[in-house]
């Protein structure tokens, strides 16, 4: 299947979920405490999304049973919200998706509760930092695998592995569209496949693990940890590719 291009009222008509997920991440953000359960941040998130005219796009996609994806500690993806309260300490990661008018829009970021150890503050910094550093380096011409190879080098060079199986991917009228965009170089020459074009927008979004990143999943059927079952961290971004250039469409302004 061909990757789409957008054109300016189809970015346009992105903005609006995709302001909306980063809203209600900005939110959540400042909500998820010590004492506070997964699934109140999942109903926060829910209301919110629903008061500014948008929809909870995780909500039974592919089966999924929760408006948002919740993932404490050693759970990089996927989590499923639970009565679990945060403790001081934790990790969590939150992802969310938005439909609005039959756009999608769909970020991550991942949090520390209270004071948290140092290792997962770097934890944090890298999946933070790759994907602000890969957005910096995109332009117009360059091939997504080339994309992969600078996300696995930021990932590696931090001292972390990135999770394998999983990815990031085009969005648009669907929340999931071409191409898959891997945290890490699948054929050893970056200089093939797909380039990226003006009009595109795609989902950027590092997985990280510590020690083995080969994935596994839980009996809940979604929670995704690593082989070595140490805390793993996630942050993703929506972006366009605007004049030639990254534009992240799922910042506050």
């Amino acid at each position: 299947m061909a990757i789409s291009i957008k054109s300016k009222k189809d970015i346009e008509s992105l903005r609006i979920p995709n302001r909306i997920v980063a809203q209600t991440l900005q939110l959540l953000a400042t909500r998820a405490k010590e004492g506070v359960s997964l699934l109140e941040l999942d109903t926060l998130a829910r209301e919110f999304i629903s008061s500014q005219g948008g929809r909870a796009a995780f909500y039974q996609l592919y089966g999924f049973p929760n408006s948002i994806c919740a993932s404490v500690n050693e759970v990089i993806i996927h989590g499923i919200p639970t009565e679990y309260r945060l403790k001081n300490g934790d990790i969590v990661g939150i992802d969310i998706g938005v439909e609005y008018n039959g756009w999608y829009g769909d970020a991550a970021i991942t949090i520390g509760i209270g004071e948290i150890e140092e290792k997962d503050k770097l934890l944090i910094d890298c999946a933070k930092d790759t994907l602000y550093e890969a957005i910096s380096q995109i332009k117009e011409g360059m091939r997504f695998k080339e994309l992969s190879s600078i996300l696995e080098d930021s990932i590696i060079r931090r001292g972390f592995e990135p999770l394998r199986g999983f990815c990031g991917h085009g969005i648009g009228r669907s929340p999931h569209e071409e191409p898959e965009i891997p945290n890490y170089l699948e054929s050893p020459n970056p200089k093939q496949g797909p380039k990226i074009k003006e009009g595109m927008v795609f989902c950027i979004e590092p997985m990280i693990a510590q020690l083995d990143g080969e994935p596994t999943i839980l009996n809940d059927k979604w929670s995704v940890v690593a082989k070595d079952g140490l805390n793993g961290s996630h942050y993703e971004h929506t972006i366009a590719i605007i004049g030639g250039q990254a534009e992240i469409l799922t910042e506050v302004k």
